[in-house]
């Protein structure tokens, strides 16, 4: 159910029906992925839910539970999709793989090759960035995980745009059938330098790979084996900081709970509470902004690469 059929491009347009897998949005934290089925209840802390009301209301509604609890019913794109996915193994995250179709310059009717599916959370982006005519041909050593992952894409639509297939990258290459004609490659190995040279021969000219590597010892034998045909080889870190928006009450003092700052000067105080000459004050809020106290840190480094054009 995601945006790659034409008839439903606007997703206010979108219609939920039995079947359809939808995101049951709490908060931002707190998503699951359920199938709507006719005489199914989906059950949280805020009470029970029936499926049969979600039909046939369009996605991103507000539905209320029978205790006048409330969740929103969101479309799986690939961005919800990849946070509440099964973790089989570790996942790349929202700015990594942001960073990654950019620099893959992948646009629709790519042709992209992936080692390493995982729990398919970079599939995902890839299969919509190439929708409706290109295609993600996606390889994995474990006959399990691949198994699993083609279920999933099943699962959200993707089937028609998306091939898994058990193949040990690192050993065997690629297939020779896609020689010359991969706009873009996506490795996810222990041993990425072990596939360069078959990428080497996968890649249109001027064709780009990207390689994400958890440890900085992998990036440095990556980039020397990236010498003999690669130009243009980059390496990146992708940190990202998040805020903490809230609403807090402010005592006269210009101070309130959680307030990292001290009184204001008393003059400063009349005009922002209305204190007057009793010495009252009013209690006010205000929104207070700072980086969240825990945040996300190292995932891993993406190192791009351009085939050399002959």
């Amino acid at each position: 159910m995601l945006l790659i059929d034409p008839s439903k491009r606007n997703s206010f347009e979108w219609h939920i029906c039995e079947g359809d897998l939808v995101i049951v949005y709490e908060r931002h934290d707190n998503m699951k992925a359920v199938k709507v089925q006719k005489g199914s209840v989906f059950q949280n802390r805020f009470g029970i839910f029936k499926h049969s009301d979600w039909i046939g209301k369009p996605f991103g509604s507000k539905v209320l539970s029978n205790k006048g609890g409330f969740v929103y019913l969101l479309a799986p794109t690939p961005e919800l999709w990849t946070l509440v996915l099964s973790h089989r193994t570790q996942i790349l995250y929202l700015p990594d793989i942001s960073l990654v179709l950019s620099y893959l310059e992948i646009v629709p009717g790519c042709l992209v090759l992936e080692s390493g599916t995982g729990s398919g959370s970079l599939t995902t982006s890839l299969a919509r960035a190439v929708a409706p005519s290109g295609h993600v041909y996606t390889f994995d050593f474990h006959e399990q995980r691949a198994t699993l992952a083609r279920e999933d894409f099943t699962r959200i639509g993707l089937s028609s745009l998306v091939t898994v297939t058990v193949r040990d990258i690192q050993g065997e290459g690629f297939p020779e059938e896609f020689c010359g004609s991969a706009d873009s490659v996506f490795l996810d190995l222990p041993q990425p330098w072990l596939a360069m040279p078959s990428v080497g021969r996968m890649l249109k000219q001027d064709g780009v790979l990207c390689s994400f590597s958890p440890c900085i010892e992998q990036v440095q034998r990556s980039c020397e084996a990236l010498k003999s045909n690669f130009t243009d080889v980059r390496t990146f870190e992708v940190l990202l900081r998040t805020y903490e928006i809230k609403e807090v009450r402010m005592d006269g003092n210009g101070g309130g709970e959680g307030s990292p700052v001290g009184p204001f000067p008393r003059k400063r105080r009349q005009c922002l509470s209305g204190e007057g000459s009793n010495g009252s004050m009013e209690q006010t809020t205000a929104v207070m902004v700072r980086p969240c106290s825990e945040a996300r840190g190292h995932t891993g480094y993406l190192t791009f690469a351009r085939l050399a054009c002959i």
